[in-house]
């Protein structure tokens, strides 16, 4: 069956924001007991906090824990940096009160990355941090329980945790545009199946993917762009420089020259002083001279 991938942020929002999907994912991926009646997309805290406005691709809550969902297809230079920022302002944004310093909620973050970056800095499909500290003897203290979780559906493999892998490999097998219902006969993955079916698609969505396409091929073309330029320029700068040696040259050539002339005339230090060179290259020319003669 012909899908849209879901390295498609569109469609992947499209999906993970029904109720029923982000719940079971999260509870699968994270193993725990999560429920949400509400899932936001493109969420931003009412009141901004940090320094950057922070925007959230799935973000739902219940009594006791917050969760950030958020899809990458491509891996920029900030990818880690980046959710950890988000991860640590959904933590950050519930100290504003001014009594104490207290986390009501638990925060999960789960990221999914969609691509195999070529540098080889993801070599996993599932990668957990979390903030608990670790005693002089080895012992962790758990006294954080909030969590980061980077996913890689490209890398799923034997290790990856059974509930996890399921939904990697779901997620994987869309991203060629094409899916074999019968490696899911559950009603959950029909679901999902059925929602990211490509000739089921709403025009409006459809306009959506469409933009998205549009913008993601753009930028991989300014990227080529900026590279060649990059390079151009380059070797502008190198051939520039070039000219710039070869001039210091010729005019190095040119006083030891003027100075050979002069040397059974003048004494070493006026020379020097007349042609630029050290006193001690004059010198070297010097005694060449002598063992000439």
């Amino acid at each position: 069956m012909q899908v849209i991938p879901l390295k498609s942020g569109v469609m992947f929002k499209q999906v993970f924001s029904q109720v029923d999907i982000f719940n079971h994912f999260v509870n699968d991926v994270l193993d725990i007991n999560f429920h949400t009646d509400v899932v936001h997309t493109e969420y931003e805290y009412p009141e901004p906090v940090g320094f950057v406005r922070s925007t959230y691709d799935l973000f739902a809550q219940d009594k006791e824990q917050r969760i950030v969902v958020e899809i990458q297809h491509i891996k920029e230079d900030d990818f880690f940096d980046r959710f950890l920022y988000y991860h640590l302002i959904s933590l950050v944004e519930q100290a504003g009160g001014y009594r104490e310093y207290e986390f009501q909620q638990t925060v999960y973050t789960i990221v999914v990355l969609t691509s195999t970056p070529r540098d080889g800095s993801v070599d996993f499909s599932c990668a957990v941090s979390d903030m608990n500290p670790i005693d002089e003897t080895g012992k962790t203290l758990d006294i954080y329980p909030h969590r980061l979780v980077f996913l890689c559906p490209r890398q799923v493999n034997k290790q990856t945790p059974p509930k996890t892998q399921q939904w990697l490999r779901l997620i994987e097998d869309s991203l060629d545009g094409e899916i074999d219902q019968t490696h899911y006969p559950d009603t959950l993955w029909q679901n999902i199946i059925t929602r990211i079916k490509r000739r089921d698609i709403d025009p409006a969505v459809l306009a959506e993917l469409k933009d998205e396409a549009a913008w993601e091929k753009a930028k991989a073309r300014f990227a080529d762009e900026a590279k060649k330029a990059g390079r151009e320029e380059g070797r502008e700068e190198g051939r520039q420089e070039g000219e710039k040696i070869g001039e210091k040259r010729g005019e190095k050539n040119k006083a030891i020259t003027i100075a050979k002339s002069l040397l059974d005339i003048l004494d070493v230090e006026t020379i020097a002083l007349k042609t630029g060179l050290s006193c001690e290259e004059v010198e070297q020319l010097k005694q060449a001279n002598r063992s000439k003669k």
